[in-house]
C-alpha cells in the first residue's frame, strides 16, 4: 500500500517509481520523525503585524551530497534526484547504513536571462548529518557528488504546496515585490528549500534569495 501511494505521488510529478525504491521508501517512513535540521543562525526577521514576512539567515560551510538533473519539468528533475539521494541515505553508501534525514533539502535553480522561465538543470543537495560531516560515506551512485559548500547568507520566505515551475516563478515575483529594488541579492540564481516529502500536498517550502558575497 505504501509503495502504491508513492507510485501515485510520482505520477503527479510525471515520473515512474522503480520497484527498487520500495526499500528506501519503507526506511524513510520508519525514520520520518528523526530529522536533523541544517544548522543556521537567524540574523533578522522582517514583517508586518507580528507576522514574519521574511527572515535573513546565515548557514555555515558544510558537506552536502549533490545531484544535478535536467529533465523537461522542474518536479521531474527534483523527483529523480531525490530518489538517487534516498538510495544513498538508506544504504547505498560506503558505510552500508542508514545515514539519517536532514531538512531542508535544497534545490538550486537558475532563471533564463529574460527571467520568465527556469533553466533545465536543477542541483538538489542533501546536508550530511553532523555525525558524517567530517568523514562522509562515499556514494555508490557516480552521479552523486559530495561537495563542501561555502557559507551562505540568504533571505528566506515560506510558502506551502506543490513546487512547480509556475508556483516557483510566482513566489520569486512576490518576494521581489516585498523587497523592492535592491542589488544585495542575486537575480538569476535562487534556492527552493523543501522540508517535507513530496507525498504531503500542502508541504512546507521556502524560497531563498542568495545575498551577494
Amino acid at each position: 500500500r505504501l509503495f502504491a501511494h508513492w507510485e501515485a505521488v510520482a505520477r503527479t510529478h510525471r515520473v515512474s517509481l522503480p520497484p527498487d525504491m520500495a526499500g528506501p521508501i519503507a526506511q524513510m517512513v520508519r525514520h520520518s520523525q528523526a530529522r536533523e535540521p541544517v544548522p543556521y543562525v537567524s540574523l533578522s526577521q522582517h514583517g508586518k503585524c507580528e507576522e514574519a514576512a521574511y527572515e535573513e539567515r546565515q548557514y555555515p560551510a558544510g558537506k552536502w551530497a549533490c545531484v544535478t538533473m535536467g529533465e523537461p519539468m522542474y518536479e521531474q528533475s527534483i523527483s529523480m534526484s531525490f530518489m538517487k539521494l534516498m538510495r544513498y541515505i538508506c544504504k547505498e553508501n560506503s558505510a552500508g547504513c542508514h545515514l539519517g534525514m536532514t531538512v531542508p533539502v535544497l534545490n538550486e535553480i537558475h532563471l533564463t536571462k529574460e527571467g520568465t522561465e527556469l533553466e533545465r538543470e536543477v542541483l538538489t543537495a542533501y546536508y550530511l548529518p553532523g555525525a558524517f560531516q567530517q568523514n562522509p560515506p562515499v556514494p555508490m551512485d557516480p552521479e552523486i557528488h559530495i561537495t563542501e559548500r561555502a557559507p551562505l547568507r540568504v533571505l528566506t520566505r515560506v510558502f506551502y504546496g506543490m513546487t512547480t515551475e509556475e508556483t516557483i516563478l510566482r513566489e520569486i515575483s512576490l518576494f521581489w515585490e516585498l523587497l523592492g529594488p535592491t542589488d544585495t541579492v542575486l537575480r538569476e540564481t535562487y534556492i527552493v528549500a523543501s522540508y517535507e516529502n513530496p507525498s504531503i500536498p500542502q508541504r512546507r517550502n521556502e524560497i531563498w534569495f542568495i545575498c551577494q558575497a
